[in-house]
């Protein structure tokens, strides 16, 4: 597909998928209830010299989040696979295997973004000046286009060792087309950060209106931008 088509079919998507809207707007209210509640808990047990309690509610609030974090990130890579297979259709909520599909996606992302700072950490020490400053900044956009590539590969197999195989992630950039794939995230950043200007103007009019939107409009372009991204390994 052409990056015209794609960013025109990711636009009307969640549009079209209302349902897989309310799932993931459930999930994400859920989400900063267990936050809020946890934190409040916390503070309210510290007040009263209660710092056990305090601890308590924290590390169970931290970990229900986790818990329901990582099932909203294996969610959004089911949107990922839809776009892949071009479907139209949205996921459904599977939440044992998006949970375990979003703890993958956790140690894929901190495999990508750990060994650029380990090499950059080693060639500052090495080279000391701005020869390094240009290696390092090389280094983390060819590791962060080939985790952009690595998270389509685990929403394609669900399997993290296709997703780990970092030559072969990179060998998928080759396939996208560096350039392509470069003002692809350009117009998708370009198009939440003007939707996000809008939600500012429309928050400054009226806080209420202003914050029930940016909560929609946010869930929006997770779905928009995870659908672009299929639809953009699709030709992978």
């Amino acid at each position: 597909m052409e990056l015209m088509e794609i960013i025109s079919d990711a636009l009307v998507y969640p549009f079209h998928n209302i349902k897989a809207l309310i799932i993931y707007l459930i999930l994400g209210i859920i989400l900063g209830i267990v936050w809020v509640g946890s934190m409040g808990a916390a503070a309210a047990s510290a007040a009263a010299s209660n710092l056990a309690a305090a601890m308590g509610s924290a590390v169970i609030g931290f970990i229900v989040a986790v818990i329901i974090s990582f099932a909203i990130s294996g969610y959004q890579l089911d949107i990922i696979k839809y776009g892949i297979d071009r479907s139209f259709d949205a996921p459904g909520l599977d939440f044992v295997r998006q949970f375990f599909n979003g703890f993958k996606l956790t140690i894929v992302q901190l495999v990508y973004f750990i060994i650029p700072i380990i090499i950059s950490a080693i060639l500052a020490i090495i080279f000391q000046h701005w020869l390094a400053m240009v290696i390092e900044f090389i280094l983390f956009v060819i590791f962060g286009l080939a985790a952009f590539m690595a998270e389509c590969r685990l929403a394609k197999t669900e399997d993290i060792g296709y997703a780990l195989s970092i030559g072969d992630a990179i060998g998928d950039i080759t396939k996208v087309g560096i350039l392509k794939l470069i003002v692809f995230i350009v117009i998708v950043a370009l198009i939440a950060f003007l939707l996000s200007i809008i939600g500012g103007f429309i928050s400054g009019w009226n806080s209420t209106v202003g914050g029930i939107f940016l909560g929609a409009l946010g869930i929006y372009l997770v779905f928009f931008a995870a659908r672009a991204a299929g639809l953009l390994y699709s030709n992978v």
